[in-house]
């Protein structure tokens, strides 16, 4: 009797749920690797993915109905993205995507209590790392990249509307769909917004990226140089400028501050409502990457960010920028989205999931992979504080 084929390992990806995400953990190529591989790969329909179902099913995925997850067999993983929406209650599968909880967000113990009382298992992608501790995967490029875009837009919409109106909505400038279809396209708008800034009037903006070496400030840095602000209008600073500790000058001097640092601990901040008061500040724009705005306990200001300005919160695609109270002359706008990249999905996308991709092809196996099995320890870890603490 001929002996059965080995199960091959299923992994299902969802379709985002969060509103205008558009980007996808796994793209068509990274999907025909996986097959390849011998893995199973089921994909759902999706209306808001920026690469077609048409393009998952020519590399041979099987397309599945939106939403279909939930009932799928157990042993599947379901591999996505963004937060999961608030039904069903309960999560018995493997799951693969940013869930944002491990930091002790706001809500995180309904989140996680979701997974750990049925069963689940939440292998988080922000915390997968290499032997050397350094992400194996991450969209920060991107994000630095988008960011620094969106805040020379902000910073040429603020020259003609000096009263502070707010920058409208990103689908307002791409053409309805709330994000660009490549990089040329972005390019392309933001060397006309500087062109035309101030009727054309106006000088290229100074802009300074705390935290400029590391794969978020790349990306602001290159995004600045290739729409062609001038090098010396590029203030590049890391962890050698801060050392001795805001509030910076530099900060007010400069037309447009990019913070992409990663803080784990409370350092003086960087600019503050005293430092923002200098009758001599020219900053009118603040891109908040990092966009650590709020507590873990809640809606109040974040000790750990070192950008203290009260009343500011996480901003959307819809509502890009929070104007500052009691500010003028000029207006200051900040920016603090938590999904910048999905302005470039497809590029985001791809360098993502191929950055992943030696991660994914481990999970058939992924018990013994010692990739995920830190990341499933670190799930254990905080249901064990999330249970100590509801004791």
């Amino acid at each position: 009797m001929a002996a059965s084929a080995p199960t091959k390992t299923v992994l299902r990806l969802r379709s985002e749920s969060k509103p205008l995400e558009h980007r996808s953990a796994l793209t068509p190529s990274t999907t025909a690797e996986l097959l390849k591989a011998g893995y199973d790969v089921k994909v759902e329909r999706s209306p808001e993915r920026i690469f077609s179902d048409d393009e998952f099913s020519a590399v041979g995925a099987t397309l599945t109905d939106e939403y279909s997850w939930p009932s799928a067999p157990r042993d599947d993983i379901i591999v996505g993205l963004k937060e999961l929406p608030d039904k069903p209650a309960e999560l018995p599968h493997t799951h693969v995507q940013f869930a944002h909880v491990f930091k002790e967000q706001d809500g995180w113990t309904d989140t996680l209590r979701r997974y750990a009382d049925a069963g689940g298992t939440l292998l988080d992608l922000e915390f997968l790392t290499d032997e050397r501790g350094r992400r194996v995967a991450a969209f920060g490029y991107h994000a630095g990249f988008c960011g620094a875009a969106l805040a020379i837009k902000n910073w040429a919409w603020g020259l003609a509307h000096p009263d502070g109106e707010p920058i409208p909505a990103v689908q307002q400038y791409t053409d309805g769909k709330g994000f660009y279809k490549d990089e040329a396209e972005l390019l392309a708008q933001i060397r006309e917004d500087i062109a035309n800034a101030a009727d054309g009037k106006a000088k290229p903006p100074r802009v300074l990226v705390i935290g400029a070496l590391g794969r978020c400030g790349t990306g602001a840095v290159e995004l600045c140089e290739k729409v062609g602000i001038p090098s010396e209008n590029i203030l590049q600073w890391d962890m050698q400028e801060t050392a001795k500790g805001g509030p910076f000058k530099e900060i007010v001097d400069s037309d447009i501050f990019v913070n992409c640092i990663y803080l784990d601990k409370e350092i003086p901040p960087f600019i503050d409502v005293a430092s923002l008061s200098s009758p001599d500040r020219k900053l009118s724009v603040i891109c908040d990457v990092s966009c650590d705005v709020t507590s873990n306990s809640s809606r109040q200001q974040n000790p750990k960010n070192p950008i203290r300005i009260p009343g500011i919160t996480a901003t959307t695609f819809d509502s890009p920028a929070i104007v500052v109270k009691d500010l003028t002359n000029p207006p200051l706008s900040v920016i603090a989205i938590d999904h910048l990249p999905s302005m470039l999905p497809r590029e985001a996308s791809e360098a993502f999931s191929h950055a992943l991709l030696p991660s994914l092809l481990q999970l058939n196996d992924w018990k013994n992979s010692r990739v995920w099995r830190e990341a499933e320890k670190l799930y254990e870890t905080k249901v064990e504080l999330m249970r100590s603490r509801e004791a």
